[in-house]
């Protein structure tokens, strides 16, 4: 007798806790449902489950989050770059020390052992009630330019996969991918991997509201922040295919209950109440936003920023601050609440003509960047704003004064600013001139912090 298998699945939630109660019944109750019917089901989350954007995800490093998950008990998971590069190396090592389920990941190693973590497998293999054998592979996204500051070394997709691949060959009859790689690069193993017979998709965000077909390798993904969710069906017999297909179901859709509300209430203000017991400085007055104000928050934001990459120049966007800090007590949640943002802190050595010319491109898409949006590299605001200087002045007539002094063309000279300013494509001398060391131990909240404990004491 052929044998149905229900996949349930989610991605790229991002801590959006709000849809969880929804997600939640959702999951549970399609199992329960399957489970009298004789179907079987499997559950799986490929990435960035959590965001340090949300409070509660915050003020326990992911834990909570990761207890959340708990409640599904899903039949594995994979990681995204929030999980990767938004913990430091010890919290990513414990955030899945209570986890009732597998991490599946098999293309990042301990930079110091050279193993794969502790805490994850490169793949799992899921014998079903009727038999058959199903190969399971986490990847996720290898930047390669970050993972090593925190410790990791990440593997291409394509060498990893065809290495597991290679192990489970004769050992499975259906193989899945956790791919928390984007779009693009699914589409590039599908026509590259025979054997890979399902991609369960994630990181650019994608909705495949019917999947789609590739060669022999179905294509499925549920979009961002828990918007959908994705369920496919499979029949197998005696290892053979019969049928596959792939739909998403919409999270909003779905009935609310009256206590709804008050749970997401409570994932909210848990966090917060943390947040808030965490002590930091004491400001005499307040600073602001408003680049004409008395007390202006970018000039604290740049004296952090030179302080934490030991320069005396720095460049910093006002639109990384989305409120004001009030004069009295300052605690970890108001920070939280002014600076969400995965951003990390940048040393930049250019020599003094590479810095002209990335004063130039700043003032070049100034009007531009006043109002425009911004999505994603780790920002969590809405609008770039204004890029402030400390240390350096564009006069009017181009020239370039460094502390009131003309620049030196030929001398080096290193500006502190945020890892996001080199990922976008605003600023390219950063890319091709700059000598550019990330300080991934930190986001720049965190630095903020410790520069108002260091000169504003309680």
């Amino acid at each position: 007798m052929s044998e149905k298998i229900v996949i349930l699945h989610t991605n790229d939630l991002h801590s959006h806790l709000e849809r969880w109660p929804k997600i939640r019944r959702f999951l549970v109750n399609q199992r329960k449902s399957a489970l009298r019917e004789g179907v079987t089901t499997l559950t799986f989350d490929v990435g960035d489950a959590l965001d340090r954007e949300h409070d509660l995800t915050e003020a326990s490093q992911g834990q909570a989050n990761v207890a959340l998950m708990n409640q599904i008990e899903y039949d594995g998971v994979t990681i995204g770059n929030n999980e990767g590069l938004g913990l430091n190396h010890e919290d990513l090592n414990q955030l899945y020390e209570d986890a009732n389920f597998p991490v599946l990941l098999g293309n990042i190693t301990d930079a110091q052992t050279g193993e794969i973590p502790l805490w994850a497998h490169s793949y799992e293999i899921i014998t079903t009630p009727g038999g058959h054998h199903i190969g399971v592979i986490g990847l996720t996204a290898s930047f390669e330019l970050t993972y090593p500051l925190m410790g990791w070394t990440p593997e291409m997709a394509e060498s990893a996969l065809r290495r597991i691949l290679g192990e489970l060959t004769g050992k499975t009859d259906y193989n899945i991918l956790l791919s928390h790689l984007g779009l693009p690069t699914d589409r590039y193993l599908a026509d590259r991997f025979e054997h890979l017979n399902l991609i369960l998709g994630a990181h650019t965000h994608h909705h495949l509201p019917k999947g789609e077909w590739r060669n022999h390798t179905l294509l499925a993904a549920a979009g961002r922040y828990g918007e959908h969710i994705g369920q496919i069906g499979l029949e197998l017999n005696h290892g053979k295919i019969l049928g596959a297909w792939a739909e998403t179901v919409t999270t909003d859709n779905l009935p609310t209950l009256p206590k709804d509300a008050a749970e997401i209430n409570e994932y909210q203000q848990q966090g917060i109440n943390f947040l808030k017991k965490q002590k930091v400085g004491y400001l005499e007055q307040p600073y602001q936003r408003d680049l004409k104000a008395p007390r202006r928050l970018i000039d604290l934001g740049l004296a952090a920023l030179m302080e934490r990459t030991d320069t005396d120049l720095a460049m910093l966007s006002t639109g990384m601050f989305l409120t004001d800090l009030p004069a009295g007590e300052i605690n970890q949640e108001m920070l939280h609440t002014m600076l969400p943002h995965a951003v990390h802190p940048m040393r930049t050595q250019l020599s003094g003509r590479d810095v002209i010319r990335l004063m130039q491109e700043v003032q070049k898409n100034r009007n531009y960047l006043l109002g425009g949006p911004v999505h994603g590299m780790g920002f969590r605001g809405k609008k770039w704003g204004e890029i402030v200087w400390a240390g350096l002045t564009l006069t009017a007539d181009g020239n370039v004064l460094v502390h009131n002094e003309p620049i030196n063309l030929t001398k080096k000279y290193i500006i502190g600013s945020l890892d996001h300013y080199l990922f976008f494509p605003f600023f390219p001398t950063l890319e091709i001139a700059g000598n550019n060391q990330m300080l991934y131990d930190t986001v720049f909240r965190e630095d903020f912090a410790q520069y108002i404990r260091n000169h504003f004491p309680n």
